[in-house]
């Protein structure tokens, strides 16, 4: 281990931990908001980086289909419930919401497959494609259970990553892609040393994005009312938020953080239909040194994930995994020595 090498395993490590960054962000926005684990936030960003290398080479995205198919069954779902509650002139909407604006971005992402449109239309037609991939999985998945507890919460999710996996290798096949690269050139620093256009990119998109994501929470109407819900979902309903609809929003913008992800890592690594899911984990990870609650801390969380990983690599390249998942083991004793449980809390667990 030299001066060298470990500079470049830093800048390394800086790279994987902006892609953390935003996963990580994604995740503690949909927990705060809605108190769901979303582990198929992953999925969302391998689908992204398969659709772009799909529009890379001449052919028709498979994410149509899979976002088609998703759009069926929350209209089929958002119909059942609105019948059983006989709100019957409320369908015509619903068919609408659910299902014609998901298909406008499948309808946009068939015609340009079909013109071959230049490499920033590629992604725009890319990112909006696998926008409502989350919100119709939570109208079809988790908002028939939004009461449930966390735990159960955690397992429908999870249970839902291994349905997606397999509608993945459906929709996508078992064959990897990896994308041309986003920018070119090289950034030459002291003694010859060289950082990549490419991870300059996605530190820079990092940074740019949590700026418009502090943005958007303190300044805009929409995001106040995340704020609201994330801290009282009860007092957010009387003061005529609804809980549902800033859920969806969640989702959304989490989708929407999810495709640029995925768009940033397909040209630096081979992606296939299941290579969210380790993503998801380490994101999960930076989430949890943050509490689930504080983003600043999951930032903070999402870099030492990435360094530890990348200085792990250089250690031992088979224990990695195992190197950046033993950081929960400090955390959470941290957390729960820290933690004050009061004599209440212990009488309502008791009832």
């Amino acid at each position: 281990m030299t001066w060298d090498v470990a500079l470049i395993l830093g800048i390394d490590g800086l790279a994987n931990g902006a892609v953390y960054l935003l996963a990580g962000l994604g995740l503690v926005l949909i927990f705060s908001v809605t108190r769901v684990v979303f582990v198929p936030f992953g999925d969302v960003a391998a689908f992204a980086a398969l659709t772009l290398a799909a529009f890379e080479t001449g052919r028709t995205p498979p994410t149509i289909g899979l976002v088609l198919t998703l759009a069926a069954l929350a209209v089929l779902t958002e119909v059942g419930s609105l019948v059983r509650r006989r709100e019957y002139a409320h369908i015509p909407k619903a068919v609408a919401l659910w299902g014609l604006v998901p298909a406008v971005p499948c309808v946009l992402a068939w015609l340009a497959a079909r013109a071959g449109i230049p490499p920033v239309l590629q992604i725009v037609a890319t990112v909006l494609l696998v926008v409502p991939i989350a919100p119709l999985l939570a109208r079809v998945v988790f908002q028939p259970i939004a009461d449930a507890s966390v735990l159960v919460l955690l397992i429908v999710s999870l249970a839902l990553h291994f349905l997606i996996s397999g509608l993945g290798l459906l929709f996508f096949g078992p064959e990897g892609s990896r994308t041309q690269p986003l920018a070119s050139g090289m950034l030459t620093l002291g003694d010859g040393f060289t950082v990549s256009g490419q991870v300059i990119l996605m530190v820079t998109s990092a940074i740019v994005l949590s700026g418009l994501f502090f943005l958007v929470f303190e300044r805009t109407v929409a995001g106040k009312a995340l704020r609201a819900t994330a801290v009282n979902r009860v007092g957010a309903r009387l003061v005529g938020i609804r809980p549902a609809r800033t859920a969806m929003l969640a989702y959304g913008c989490a989708s929407l953080l999810a495709g640029l992800i995925g768009i940033l890592i397909a040209p630096v690594t081979t992606m296939y239909y299941d290579s969210g899911f380790i993503i998801g984990l380490k994101a999960f990870v930076a989430a949890i040194i943050g509490g689930l609650v504080s983003y600043p801390m999951t930032a903070i969380g999402a870099l030492a994930v990435g360094l530890v990983e990348s200085f792990a690599s250089f250690w031992s390249g088979a224990l990695k995994d195992v190197i950046v998942f033993s950081l929960l083991i400090p955390v959470l004793m941290l957390r729960s020595f820290l933690t004050t449980h009061s004599e209440e809390e212990e009488e309502e667990v008791d009832q």
